[in-house]
């Protein structure tokens, strides 16, 4: 439900004189899903919806497509002619000094860029001063509903079930003959999946020794992808409830196919799930003290405890991503490396914090869930307890 008293109360928290939502033929996926577009709606014509901070929004609508914007309030403004649709940008933004826009400077976070450089020089020759709109977007797009929170939790009860079955499996196989494929170990996941009524984007990542070492590594695609005893496995996995609207659980869990785990591999887990439990703290540490914390701040968190234990080299992606209905969702991330995620963590929404060292034999990734309490008293780990030790799968 679109809720105009909400966004607008958020415009006077951040200091913006108003948010223009800008949209061509489903540039700004972003915009669509603020404004509430009908599901499947496809359009052919720029279209315009102005919220002042307050008073009423105004629309900007072309002619043969008038109707798009009938299901929001406010006045609306037909076009034809381009002069029209500048004009028509000129009077909706009029007065204003600071309009937020899915702009980000240089581009920093590409999640939000969403309106073309064009659209904001259009904007500015106005006298305004575009600002990015990422809070506004992490408030709107991943704050999760009472629904959506119980839709993430019941998935996360089905993603850590998971794992029991995965050593289970990889135990079985090994114990019976040898050895087991990658492959086997991804197709018995999806069918725990199906079997507890979820489903996923893509398949899980099943990588085994250097294969595991690849951040992004396709199971079955590496030149070894037999796992036999004395191996290390890492298996990475994600998956939502089946309706839509649904949020996803994404969890990354470490074990070795042997009854004890050796120290080499003992010492790299220790550091991740030291770095993993850092981030926890640097969140948990904010919201107790109420203070606003974000991506960045996280992320930078995280990769002190590895970069300090000699590993830094070895931690090539951000520490975590916004979760929601995609896996990879559109709120802040935890992320000061590969962008500058200057966004604060928002009451309400859920990220992972993911550390790895990738290593040339092996890689080591923990992955876990966060949730800050609606009310912002504090944080809360999903998806079962935590990692705090690779599992010895043959013990």
């Amino acid at each position: 439900m679109f809720d105009l008293d909400a966004i607008q109360a958020a415009l006077r928290q951040f200091g913006f004189d108003g948010w223009l939502l800008y949209d061509f033929r489903g540039s700004n996926i972003l915009a669509q899903r603020v404004l509430k577009m009908p599901a499947g709606f496809h359009g052919s014509r720029r279209y315009f919806y102005f919220i002042p901070a307050s008073g009423q929004p105004r629309k900007l609508v072309h002619r043969i497509e008038t109707d798009v914007l009938d299901h929001l309030p406010g006045e609306k403004t037909i076009y034809l002619r381009w002069q029209e649709l500048e004009a028509g940008v000129a009077e909706l933004v009029s007065g204003c000094g600071t309009v937020a826009m899915e702009y980000s400077p240089r581009n920093g976070n590409p999640y939000i860029s969403r309106v073309d450089a064009g659209t904001v020089e259009l904007v500015r020759a106005f006298g305004c001063t575009v600002v990015s709109s990422g809070d506004l977007i992490s408030m709107f797009e991943s704050v999760l509903s009472p629904e959506q929170l119980d839709s993430h939790l019941q998935a996360s009860e089905i993603t850590n079930s998971a794992y029991a079955r995965v050593w289970a499996f990889i135990a079985e196989r090994v114990r019976a003959t040898g050895s087991v494929q990658e492959q086997e170990v991804c197709e018995q996941i999806l069918q725990h999946f199906e079997e507890h009524g979820a489903t996923t984007y893509s398949p899980p990542i099943v990588g085994v020794n250097a294969n595991g070492g690849n951040p992004h590594y396709a199971t079955g695609t590496g030149a070894n992808t037999t796992i036999r005893e004395g191996d290390f496995v890492l298996v990475d996995l994600w998956a939502r409830l089946k309706p839509a609207g649904s949020c996803y659980s994404d969890l990354t869990r470490t074990g070795y196919v042997g009854s004890e785990v050796p120290e080499r591999f003992t010492h790299v887990f220790k550091v991740v799930a030291a770095a993993r439990d850092a981030g926890v703290a640097c969140a948990r540490d904010a919201f107790t003290a109420g203070r606003p914390v974000t991506g960045g701040e996280v992320d930078d968190a995280v990769r002190a405890v590895i970069e300090k234990a000699g590993y830094g080299q070895y931690f090539c992606h951000r520490t975590g991503h916004n979760l929601a209905q995609e896996v990879h969702g559109n709120g802040t991330h935890m992320d000061n490396l590969e962008t500058c995620d200057t966004r604060r963590i928002l009451p309400g929404t859920l990220f992972t914090i993911e550390p790895g060292i990738y290593l040339p034999d092996f890689g080591v990734r923990s992955e876990i869930n966060v949730y800050v309490e609606l009310d912002g008293s504090g944080v809360r780990v999903t998806g079962g307890p935590l990692q705090t030790e690779v599992v010895a799968i043959l013990k």
